[in-house]
Order: structure tokens, then C-alpha cells, then sequence
């Protein structure tokens, strides 16, 4: 099965770089990356380039002119170019952890999509971690990131590496089994089923826009919190607004009330 990686970036090369580097290192070899880059300037495309020429894994870079925040748009042209039957998506500010491609594949399931999580960084320690940080796979673990800034806390069994004990806390959990955009995945043929995205949506909830209409089509979701690994980099989110929060609900609501499956403004309507 090949799968196909897509995340997002926009004008963020340094945690690019990060979670670029993440991929690389991956113990999965049957995968690409799929950059969806919603209108980064020459730095990300030079970056793009650079890494291109050092690394063996396969990589797309899905670009379109920088119009505002556009993230559904670029994820809908990335889901369309895709070469993997079956999609991961996560984040340009989210670095994997060796094992993430893998957990993943082991995962997979006909008429499923998972639905993971991530563990957050402060600024501080998203700053310290250097590339051989995460070649080694230091950043991962609970003594590096105390000794960089986190604080303990029960917080770190998200990052367990036990498959027993990720498998207990997978079944035990009580958080929602939803859409994750930083931590998910589902076949590329169920994400064309739902039409993509909805491209009329901004930042906030646009995720669980797309995983409940996954939901609505039959799609069941799987819990894999605890087994797919990454590690979430601290930025600031300067593109959130009330406005675009109030559309956002009332098409949530409206594709909640009528269990739509299909999105009005999605691959199909761009393409045509």
C-alpha cells in the first residue's frame, strides 16, 4: 500500500525544516510527501529544493498564490495529486516520530479513518530541538524535553513506546475519536467520496467538518492517539477570528442537521 503524507506550511521554513527532516528519518519507506503550501515566499521554495536533493523519499510541492488563509483550498489540490491509495495528514508544525508513517500503516483499516493526537511544545523547547535531535529521536523522549522545558506530567504517556501500553490507553481514552488535522488519515478514494474539504471554511473546526461527513458516509474511526507520535511545535495564530469561526459553525451545523456527505464546495466544484 503506498501512502501519500500531506501537511501544510505557509511562510514557516524553520519548522518546515523540522518536520521535514521527521519524514526522513521515517522506518516506513513506502511513502511520499505531499507539501501543500498555501502561498509560501522564495525561503519555503528554496528550502523545498534543498531538501529534495538530500533525502531519498519522494516528495511533492503543492503551491498556489498566497490569497489569505486558503488551507482547504491547498489540501484539496494536494488529495488530488496524491499518488498513495491512502492518505496521512498532519501538520507543517508537527514533527513524526520514526515510527509514525508505520503506526499508521498497521492501522489501516477498509471503512475506517484514524484519528490521533500530538504532544505540545512550548516555544522554548520547539525552538531548542535541532536535526539531530530528531535523528536520534532525543525530542521524543520524556528526559530530553524535561531537560529543554516541559514540565513533567502525565502528559508523556502520549508518547509511550510501549505497544501494550499504547494499546490500553487507545481503548481507555475518553477523548473524541474525531478528524485530527495534525494527527489522521483515511483512503484517498473516502476523502474524494466526501468531495474534499470545504473550501468555503477558514481556521476552526474545518477538520471535524471533513471527519464528520467520513462519519455521515459510513466511515467509521479508529483510535490511534497514543501509537502514531508527533510532536507539536508552539507558533503563533494570527490568522483566527470571530468572524470566520461563526461561518465555520454554521456550516458544521448544517452538515451535522442533514448528514451531508458530500461537500458544496469542494474538489469537484474547483475542478470544474
Amino acid at each position: 500500500m503506498k501512502i501519500s503524507v500531506i501537511f501544510t506550511t505557509y511562510n514557516s521554513p524553520v519548522w518546515l525544516e523540522k518536520v521535514l527532516w521527521g519524514f526522513h528519518h521515517q522506518t516506513d519507506d513506502n511513502f511520499e510527501i505531499v507539501i501543500a503550501d498555501d502561498g509560501s515566499g522564495e525561503e519555503t521554495r528554496a528550502l523545498v529544493e534543498s531538501f529534495k536533493s538530500q533525502t531519498h523519499r519522494p516528495v511533492q510541492h503543492i503551491w498556489h498564490e498566497d490569497d489569505g488563509f486558503q488551507k482547504c483550498k491547498i489540501l484539496n489540490k494536494a488529495i488530488v495529486a496524491a499518488a498513495g491509495e491512502y492518505i496521512v495528514m498532519t501538520d507543517g508544525d508537527c514533527i513524526p516520530r520514526s515510527d509514525f508513517i508505520g503506526a499508521h500503516r498497521a492501522a489501516a483499516r477498509p471503512g475506517c479513518f484514524l484519528s490521533g493526537g500530538y504532544f505540545k511544545l512550548p516555544m522554548s523547547t520547539s525552538r531548542a530541538i535541532t536535526l539531530d535531535d530528531i535523528a536520534s529521536g532525543a525530542c521524543f523522549k520524556k528526559s530530553w524535553l524535561v531537560e529543554n522545558g516541559v514540565k513533567p506530567s502525565l502528559k508523556f504517556l502520549k508518547l509511550t513506546q510501549s505497544p501494550m501500553v499504547s494499546s490500553v490507553l487507545n481503548t481507555l481514552t475518553t477523548t473524541k475519536r474525531s478528524w485530527n488535522g495534525h494527527n489522521a488519515s483515511c483512503w484517498k478514494a473516502d476523502a474524494l467520496t466526501v468531495n474534499g474539504f470545504d473550501e468555503r471554511m477558514k481556521y476552526g473546526g474545518l477538520d471535524c467538518e471533513f471527519g464528520g461527513r467520513l462519519l455521515n458516509a459510513g466511515i467509521k474511526a479508529n483510535q490511534i492517539r497514543y501509537k502514531a507520535i508527533c510532536v507539536h511545535l508552539d507558533h503563533a495564530r494570527g490568522y483566527v477570528n470571530d468572524e470566520d469561526w461563526k461561518r465555520n459553525r454554521i456550516i458544521r451545523k448544517t452538515s451535522i442537521r442533514e448528514r451531508l456527505v458530500e461537500t458544496p464546495a469542494g474538489i469537484k466544484q474547483a475542478s470544474s
